[in-house]
């Protein structure tokens, strides 16, 4: 049901170039909550985010996965992995240093949405989201999956109301990633599941931490939606 449309990139700082890039879309199907921009994995927008995108619009938000690699190639993904494209994908990430360079998309994904708007990434994603959170602006809260690189940027003051979700058997984030990500931000809520990397994705599908992720993200994301609760 969603479609694709075309966003300008939206620099923080000067003036842009103008870039055309594009996002997958889709339209709030219940009173709408806000506006929410899902930033992919190294695989690109993938089916898995098309799907859940639909999933969340189900419930009222408006939603976008911008395209992040698209200055490198266009056009969604059509598998949620491809083995035989991990080296050019990873290649991309690192290319954006981990999303650092991406953010002008992001905030144009941001800009496009009526507020509340909330950021929630994956693995590349995940990185970007939490840069998101200390450099972009009309962000209401973030959530982060598995940020691989986030030991990288911890020295910036996060913005925005921050989660993180992370496995504990994820070899990609070690232990002492996160005891440094813990020890940068004493106050920050780090959610650890007993599970591995990508345990919302197909690949690495854990459906416990799954669901208790979704949850305590849309707790998160309600209770700094500036909408006063009734109970």
């Amino acid at each position: 049901m969603g479609e694709t449309v075309r966003l300008t990139s939206a620099p923080l700082e000067g003036d842009g170039d103008g870039f055309e890039y594009e996002a997958f879309h889709e339209a709030p199907r219940e009173a709408r909550r806000g506006g929410l921009v899902v930033l992919h994995a190294i695989w690109g927008v993938t089916p898995h985010l098309r799907e859940l995108a639909g999933e969340f619009a189900d419930i009222g938000y408006e939603v976008l996965v911008p395209s992040l690699f698209d200055r490198f190639g266009r056009g969604f993904a059509e598998k949620d992995s491809d083995p035989a494209l991990a080296r050019r994908q990873m290649g991309y990430s690192a290319a954006t240093r981990w999303g650092l360079e991406v953010l002008d998309a992001v905030q144009a994904a941001v800009d496009a949405l009526p507020g509340p708007v909330f950021v929630m990434g994956f693995c590349f994603g995940g990185t970007t989201a939490w840069l998101a959170a200390q450099r972009c602006h009309g962000i209401a809260a973030v959530a982060s999956f598995y940020g691989g690189q986030i030991s990288l940027y911890l020295d910036a003051a996060l913005q925005a109301p921050t989660i993180l979700h992370l496995g504990k058997t994820d070899e990609l984030i070690p232990p002492a990633d996160v005891e440094a990500i813990r020890a940068a931000h004493p106050d920050l809520p780090v959610h650890l599941y007993d599970a591995g990397h990508a345990f919302v994705a197909p690949s690495g599908y854990d459906e416990e931490a799954a669901r208790l992720s979704k949850l305590r993200t849309l707790a998160h994301f309600a209770r700094h939606s500036g909408v006063r609760s009734e109970a």
